[in-house]
């Protein structure tokens, strides 16, 4: 027998929520196969099966929240299909026993089990799902040809409510012509989104956050890379020059030049970080995301642009490790992808200053007192930790940002 428990996950992380199981109650497993999802605060990672044989035993639903080091599911070695029947069993025989049995009792409260149950095969999370929502289980169809009912198939059920069910149900209060009933969805936000919420929360609450705001002139940086994108790419086995290279060399630069952007505050102290790991916001379908590409002052262009884009391919197919999320310096985030002409980032955990990048957009600009010229312009954003960084440095700052983008040949200068 091999008990599944979740693994250790990173020094912050306590626990995880059970995101997907891939094996149910008398499913066949090999040693090493995934068997089930977790979601944590940063990550999803998926938790293997250290045993060949079958599953005889969940012991957490999915949406559960479970702790580091507690099990979660039961593998039998040298099991069979039977486990189905026999785990299911042990669930259902409960009637036979004496009326004030304890566990018969607060089932039958439960609405989950009747006459018939013991000829009812499920999983636990269907269970759980049939008792919360007071599902007959003897009226969901299963797809399963043991005929064993997973959850899905109790939340399909709900689609087509039986007549007793609905007959159970009390009446709705009417509603008067002042206050009509208005449709609304209602869905339990999944754990990556709760905890993007607390941290911003907190650093709202924690941090004296201000931002200021330049332009940057992007012609020069255009027409450079319109020159060399296909050289590079051709030398570099197909990386294409973004704009973001630019932007994170121009910041390795800047944070060199004024050292308080690159630090944080431990307690009394200040810690003044020697090193250039930059993150790069990702948005996915769960949230964003910050992935940290390390060692940017020792990266060239081509490096850059490799990591960045593999680390968001990482991103957007889940398969991000803690290690690619953590220990990050500064933050880079492009809302210019999404069309955003200007905004005010909140500073990413307990980084000193965020670098928001804008949408390009062609405008009249004065050259000098005679001559206006439309030209590409960014609009960028430093929202930084005021007691950390005085609005002398946050400016000089930014100021240095927009004078290497505007004059790229600089820029691999000190590069």
């Amino acid at each position: 027998m091999a008990e599944i428990r979740v693994p250790e996950l990173a020094e912050s992380i306590t626990e995880g929520t059970i995101s997907t199981w891939f094996k149910q109650v008398g499913d066949s497993v090999e040693k090493g196969e995934n068997i089930v999802e977790l979601e944590t605060d940063k990550v999803n990672v998926e938790v293997i099966s250290e045993e060949a044989g079958v599953v005889t035993e969940l012991k957490a639903a999915e949406g559960d929240t479970v702790e580091v080091g507690s099990v979660i599911a039961i593998v039998e070695a040298g099991g069979t299909q039977k486990a189905t029947n026999d785990a299911s069993q042990q669930e259902t025989s409960a009637p036979e026993e004496p009326s004030d049995h304890k566990e018969v009792k607060s089932e039958e409260e439960a609405g989950a089990v009747d006459s018939s149950s013991e000829r009812i095969v499920a999983t636990p999370s269907a269970r759980r799902y049939a008792r919360e929502n007071g599902i007959d289980l003897s009226d969901v169809n299963s797809k399963d040809p043991r005929g064993l009912i997973r959850s899905h198939d109790v939340k399909n059920s709900q689609s087509a409510p039986s007549q007793s069910a609905a007959e159970q149900k009390p009446e709705a209060p009417k509603q008067t012509a002042s206050n009509p009933e208005k449709p609304v969805i209602r869905e339990k936000m999944s754990r990556r989104r709760q905890t993007i919420a607390k941290k911003l929360l907190e650093v709202s609450n924690n941090t004296a956050m201000l931002t200021t705001f330049n332009e940057v002139d992007m012609t020069n940086v255009m027409e450079l890379r319109k020159r060399k994108k296909d050289k590079f790419q051709e030398g570099h086995n197909g990386t294409r020059l973004g704009f973001m290279s630019f932007f994170t060399k121009a910041v390795v630069a800047a944070l060199k030049k004024y050292p308080a952007v690159n630090a944080e505050i431990d307690g009394d102290d200040l810690i003044l970080k020697q090193f250039y790991d930059i993150g790069v916001a990702v948005s996915t379908e769960e949230g964003l995301v910050v992935p940290v590409v390390r060692d940017c002052d020792k990266k060239n262009f081509a490096e850059i642009e490799g990591s960045i884009y593999d680390l968001a391919v990482k991103a957007r197919d889940k398969k991000l490790s803690l290690d690619d999320m953590m220990g990050g310096s500064f933050t880079i985030t492009n809302g210019g992808v999404f069309g955003s002409l200007m905004s005010t980032p909140i500073i990413n955990g307990t980084q000193a200053a965020i670098l928001g990048m804008h949408s390009i957009v062609t405008r009249p600009v004065a050259i000098d007192k005679e001559r206006m010229e439309n030209r590409p312009m960014m609009y960028i954003a430093l929202s930084y930790d005021h007691r950390i960084i005085d609005g002398k440095e946050a400016v000089g700052f930014l100021k240095t940002i927009k004078e290497l983008i505007e004059s790229p040949e600089d820029l691999l200068l000190e590069s």
